[in-house]
């Protein structure tokens, strides 16, 4: 990955049953998937398309910016001159920039609220942690109510 370069995907881990396990391979065996992964991200696409409308109309109602933002150093000073703080709520990724100090993150930032992947410098989640909302159990509730056993593992501000 290039320096700068933002990763565009997040590792999770899932247990399936041995059956279901043998029915994936089965269909990767027949050339319907290239592999096990495959599988899985068609899957999950699949039911997010079902429930598009629904995660549609929950983005815009707890107005969520959807997809990547990216906070540099300057963005979070001129915050800071402006005596204006801002409340960071993504549906996707959200990142701060690693030359920003814990400092400055938290005379800047009210809240962070990720529906997804948070990725900042370990002081600055750290010093963030008090005004970080998780949201894995959302992705673990919906796997669940889908017939899908997900483990998930958090990875909390400051660890």
């Amino acid at each position: 990955m290039a320096k700068g370069e933002i990763e565009k995907t997040e590792k999770i881990t899932i247990n399936l049953g041995l059956v279901d396990l043998g029915q994936i391979d089965l269909l990767v065996q027949e050339g319907f998937y290239a592999n096990r992964t495959d599988f899985i991200r068609t899957a999950i696409r699949n039911q997010l398309a079902t429930r598009s409308e629904a995660l549609d109309q929950t983005a815009a109602r707890r107005t969520l910016t959807l997809g990547s933002s990216y906070y540099t150093r300057r963005d979070l000073e001129e915050i800071r001159d402006a005596g204006q703080m801002i409340h960071i709520r993504v549906l996707g990724l959200a990142s701060i920039a690693d030359d920003v100090s814990p400092q400055l993150a938290l005379a800047t930032i009210a809240s962070v609220e990720v529906l997804g992947a948070f990725r900042a410098p370990t002081a600055v989640k750290a010093a963030l942690a008090p005004r970080t909302a998780l949201a894995c159990v959302a992705v673990i509730t919906t796997a669940a109510r889908n017939g899908l056993s997900l483990s998930a593992q958090a990875v909390l501000p400051g660890t």
